[in-house]
């Protein structure tokens, strides 16, 4: 008798995730962390080397859900649910967001596409990023370029947002975002974006736009939240101004598990008091060479060189624009598909009158015009 209830409670059991098969919601995740050195830090008053334990200083340490239900006829409800935080203190990232790196819901079909609604990323990140140094398989955060200016390390995300995104026409994807406001001022803090990549082989294209129009009032109802900057020590934020354009392009090869690739792209914040401008107008072109290169089978190998053009309005306070070389470099040893271990060094030189080298994830400003910081890190996915 218990034998027979026990072969039907299995069949009942296996009868409904057949019924469930394609329904699945997943718990998903990633630990980074590790031990980092920076030099020439002068923070608080105080002068000298840093050591300090770090938090995502590559790939943000997050925890999230992700579900997916089959609606019939090729078309899928998809959602993400995603946290981030810090696994030093165990407090919650992104301005003490629950879910702050991503929340959203929508529909997907091979035929027409994918479509949501919620806190999502922009197309510079979602075209122009994964070709770039800052994707979330290279250097990421630690790579960002100066102040994470053109936003490939995705220090924005955008609230209110509506998102489409092509299938892919041989090789063709392009797509959109519009973030509301949330307010009876249209335009007061609101955000849109547009972008395209193609692939073609070992060659990969990508191009994106993005604009974000009078975030500096933010009070973090409306598209971009000015005091995450804060909370994240991201510098980006501090920038914000009256209207803040974006327009990146990126070019890359791939073979034999090998890549270089080139990065351009154009920042420019009108109304900003960033270095001075009352209320004019800051720029900046980045340059990027990068690549990465198998050296064995666990372990590899990752440098990218950027070269940042700066420019501001405000000629009296500061005798010369900005300009800064960036070297990364970084080993990766793979112990397997979801633990590695990791060693980073950045090396920053900043030319111009005033200006000080920052490195973002460096924990502090220097102290002169250069600043190195080397990290070894661990990383868990689960």
């Amino acid at each position: 008798m218990k034998t027979t209830t026990w072969l039907g409670a299995l069949a009942a059991a296996l009868l409904s995730s057949s019924a469930f098969a394609q329904n699945s919601v997943t718990l998903y995740g990633m630990i980074d962390a590790g031990l980092m050195y920076t030099n020439n830090v002068s923070k608080s008053g105080a002068h000298g080397a840093l050591f300090q334990t770090t938090s995502g200083n590559i790939n943000g340490s997050r925890f999230g859900i992700r579900g997916r239900e089959s609606l019939g006829g090729g078309v899928n409800a998809v959602f993400v649910l995603e946290n981030g935080f810090n696994v030093q203190n165990g407090k919650l990232g992104q301005d003490n967001r629950l879910f702050g790196r991503e929340a959203w819901v929508g529909l997907t079909s091979d035929r027409w596409g994918f479509a949501a609604v919620g806190r999502q990323y922009d197309s510079v990140v979602d075209y122009v990023a994964p070709l770039s140094a800052e994707a979330g398989s290279f250097g990421k955060s630690s790579f960002a370029h100066p102040f994470d200016n053109d936003n490939l390390a995705d220090s924005l995300r955008f609230s209110n947002a509506v998102k489409y995104a092509s299938p892919s026409y041989a090789g063709l994807q392009f797509g959109g975002l519009y973030a509301f406001s949330n307010s009876t001022g249209f335009s007061a803090n609101r955000a849109w974006s547009a972008g395209a990549s193609y692939a073609s082989g070992p060659f990969s294209l990508g191009a994106g736009y993005l604009q974000i129009d009078h975030a500096g009032g933010s009070t973090g109802n409306g598209a971009v939240d000015i005091a995450e900057s804060s909370a994240n020590g991201v510098g980006g934020f501090t920038l914000a101004a009256a209207v803040q354009r974006v327009a990146a392009a990126a070019i890359r090869y791939k073979a034999n598990g090998a890549s270089v690739a080139f990065v351009y792209s154009h920042s420019q914040f009108e109304g900003s008091t960033a270095f001075g401008s009352t209320g004019g107008n800051v720029s900046f072109d980045n340059y990027e060479l990068s690549g990465q290169y198998p050296l064995t089978r666990h372990l590899a190998l990752g440098l990218a060189y950027v070269y940042t053009d700066g420019h501001t309005s405000d000629t009296q306070t500061y005798s010369a624009d900005p300009k800064w070389q960036q070297v990364d470099t970084q080993l990766i040893y793979s112990f397997s598909r979801r633990t590695d271990v990791y060693v980073e060094g950045i090396y920053q030189h900043v030319a111009g009158h005033h200006y000080v080298a920052f490195i973002d994830t460096a924990g502090g400003a220097s102290s002169t015009a250069t600043q190195v910081v080397a990290t070894v890190g661990l990383r868990s996915r689960f």
